[in-house]
């Protein structure tokens, strides 16, 4: 366990896919595309909630915080697969290695964090709509932001400070697309044991989100039930739409992978489960979010109009 303590990791080797060249750039170029979806796609919704007066309510606060963090996460871990798979070079320095790790955690639970407190604010929205404005205030929301992103960060350097400290030396080869918690402690041959007590911890505060968003929902639609026009239940359920499908995207590929045995570990579906919640996850909340949304598309259209009307404008001036 000792006999690595002289030796310095200064890189590592990231193997994201084994098949042919013509494979690569496929995947080269519908990542590029994911990638490039969700970066405009979130940013947009960014731009939107800031600009347009009628998006300035708790709701799309949180949303917004959601698309910033979705924008750091497919930046953090993309690029970096993009290059591997383009020039071959498939090595990325131990800085360059924890930098992502500790960025990938933080991204991860404030992700959680954030469709936690949405939960709570369509929960408050529906069970109790008179009391809303002096529930959930500028404040709140504020000092929300303020703790889960707090605690995102210091989870994540824990977590970095714990994995930095293993020794790496019977392989540097990360058998991953990129710098992850559990590829690192398969490589190490070091004692994981403090690393799976603290996974086990952040387990647990996984399920308590996840718990904390199901009862959020079943008093939902207990409270829902007891509308008596079709219309208010649909229009209630409508509200809480979009979060739902995030929900179901975000958390069952993370559960799913998280939770499973170690008996069933396959590289393969671990690499497909981690692109769902890295990739494909931060790349469809813009759509879910926006198609099923008529105050987002409603502003979308204004800022749209708004734009031609001024290019229109300067060209008739010209």
């Amino acid at each position: 366990m000792n006999d690595c303590e002289s030796i310095t990791v200064t890189e590592f080797y990231l193997t994201p896919f084994s098949t042919s060249r013509i494979n690569e750039i496929l995947i080269f170029i519908g990542f590029l595309l994911v990638y490039t979806l969700a970066v405009v796609g979130n940013l947009i919704i960014i731009v939107l909630v800031c600009t347009v007066p009628q998006l300035h309510t708790p709701m799309y606060f949180f949303l917004c915080n959601l698309s910033s963090v979705d924008v750091i996460y497919v930046s953090t871990i993309l690029p970096k697969m993009l290059s591997i798979i383009i020039t071959g070079d498939k090595t990325i320095f131990f800085l360059g290695c924890f930098i992502q790790l500790s960025f990938f955690i933080f991204c991860a639970n404030a992700d959680i964090y954030i469709l936690t407190c949405m939960a709570y604010d369509r929960y408050v929205a529906i069970c109790s709509p008179l009391h809303y404005p002096l529930i959930i205030t500028r404040k709140v929301c504020f000092t929300l932001a303020t703790f889960y992103m707090i605690l995102s960060v210091v989870n994540s350097v824990i977590f970095t400070l714990l994995i930095s400290t293993l020794s790496f030396c019977s392989s540097q080869k990360i058998d991953h697309f990129f710098c992850e918690v559990v590829p690192l402690m398969k490589l190490s041959s070091s004692d994981t044991k403090r690393i799976k007590v603290t996974l086990l911890m952040e387990d647990i505060c996984v399920a308590g989100s996840l718990t904390f968003i199901l009862i959020s929902y079943i008093r939902i639609i207990s409270t829902v039930v007891k509308i008596r026009s079709s219309k208010g239940q649909l229009k209630a359920l409508s509200s809480c739409s979009s979060h739902i499908i995030t929900v179901l995207l975000y958390f069952g590929p993370s559960i799913f992978m998280y939770m499973k045995p170690e008996s069933e570990d396959s590289k393969e579906e671990d690499e497909i489960l981690s692109m769902l919640f890295v990739a494909v996850v931060p790349m469809l909340n813009p759509f879910v979010y926006s198609l099923r949304n008529k105050d987002v598309l409603g502003a979308a259209r204004k800022m749209a109009n708004l734009k031609g009307n001024r290019i229109a404008l300067l060209l008739k001036n010209k």
